[in-house]
């Protein structure tokens, strides 16, 4: 007996195989281990990348009503558990497993990704202390980077009022867990920034899983803590959790409370100290004032004041006598330089031509210039004059 062959269209095929495979109980509510590749996290939420073992492979999607719920950013290369139901593309003639949760097949997935970054951005030397901005000491402006209403930012909050409340708090809530989270915390400390919005910023949120705090692990946030101009104190857990926000951060803490306490001075201890140096001050200044008026009472009794018209007086004389003592010596030194002066004018006298002329010399000059010392200088027919002791002559040689 001959079977039948039914004729389908692809169309048709596709929608008999997924209503096949929906009607299977097994595989509308199942669980897939496997490890994740082609990851791409699409800019409409979804979630698109295929799951695969040694042995085969099968294509993921995970719808952004799924997505926004996840508690970490998945990786490719990670081993993990994705729950959800097997059903077929019916155009592409695909089927694949629609993911509605993931979870790291246990925790040594995400440790490794974790020591995997670490290594990384300790060779960039991203946790060098070089790098490493101080905390100020009196903030006028803290940011908190957290949960809107997180028991971290209440933690905060309290302390702050308690210890340090003139203060102001820059709030900018973000989500500290998720797939998205890791980019908010990012903008966050890149707007904060952007805007000189404070002088120093708390990151950080309370405690939970290593998946509840992988956004603090993602490198994203790491590179906006590094580049972050404003000092950054990382405050994601308890005591005991460490992330990679806390090795690149300037300062870290274990807890937000006490990133609180970190940053905040405490009032009450600063105005006991302020009260201190001011009774300090106080006693210094009054001792001071002691001294002075102690040594303005002695230059008062002193001799000089006591009896200033005696010292005056004294002065007084002493002046006249060395005025008088000026006047002498003025008197000598002028006597001594006129006789000096007679002695050289006698000399320059001795040594005047005028004075070789009254012995009955006579000096003969050209009335055009020049002396007449020679009879190779005389010539005929010119003008001359003879200056004598008592005038001068004209005459003219023939």
């Amino acid at each position: 007996m001959n079977k039948e062959i039914l004729t389908v269209s692809v169309s048709q095929l596709n929608n008999y195989i997924k209503r096949v495979i929906d009607a299977n109980s097994y595989l509308s509510d199942i669980k897939v281990c496997g490890e994740l590749s082609n990851f791409k996290f699409h800019s409409s939420g979804h979630i698109y990348a295929s799951l695969k073992d040694e042995g085969g492979v099968i294509k993921l999607v995970m719808f952004r009503s799924f997505a926004q719920y996840l508690k970490f950013r998945p990786e490719d290369g990670m081993k993990v558990i994705v729950r959800g139901r097997i059903s077929v593309y019916e155009q592409g003639g695909i089927y694949q497993i629609y993911a509605e949760s993931i979870e790291p097949d246990g925790e040594g997935t995400l440790y490794a990704a974790f020591e995997k970054l670490k290594e990384k951005l300790a060779e960039l030397g991203m946790f060098d202390e070089i790098h490493k901005k101080p905390i100020p000491h009196y903030p006028a402006r803290i940011g908190v980077v957290t949960a809107q209403g997180g028991a971290a930012l209440q933690d905060i909050l309290n302390i702050t009022r308690r210890r340090y409340p003139i203060a102001e708090i820059v709030l900018f809530p973000v989500s500290v867990q998720g797939v998205s989270a890791a980019g908010e915390i990012a903008s966050a400390i890149k707007h904060l920034n952007n805007n000189h919005a404070c002088d120093v910023m708390i990151v950080g949120r309370g405690g939970g899983s290593i998946e509840d705090l992988w956004a603090f692990n993602e490198e994203i946030v790491a590179n906006a803590i590094f580049d972050s101009s404003i000092p950054v104190i990382s405050a994601v857990g308890h005591e005991t959790d460490f992330t990679i926000a806390d090795f690149v951060a300037d300062l870290r803490a274990p807890t937000p409370s006490a990133a609180a306490e970190l940053v905040c001075p405490d009032s009450a201890k600063l105005q006991e100290t302020l009260a201190n140096t001011k009774s300090k001050l106080t006693a210094l200044l009054k001792n001071n004032l002691e001294l002075k008026k102690a040594e303005l009472v002695k230059i008062t009794n002193s001799y000089v004041f006591t009896r200033f018209s005696d010292v005056l007086n004294t002065h007084r004389q002493s002046t006249d006598l060395l005025l008088s003592d000026a006047v002498i010596a003025f008197k000598e030194i002028v006597s001594t330089k006129r006789t000096q002066l007679a002695k050289n004018a006698a000399k320059l006298d001795a040594l005047s031509p005028l004075k070789v002329l009254s012995r009955g010399y006579s000096i003969a000059e050209y009335s055009s210039g020049g002396v007449i010392s020679s009879v190779n200088d005389v010539k005929f027919d010119e003008e001359f004059t003879l200056r004598l002791s008592d005038g001068t002559a004209r005459g003219k040689f023939f």
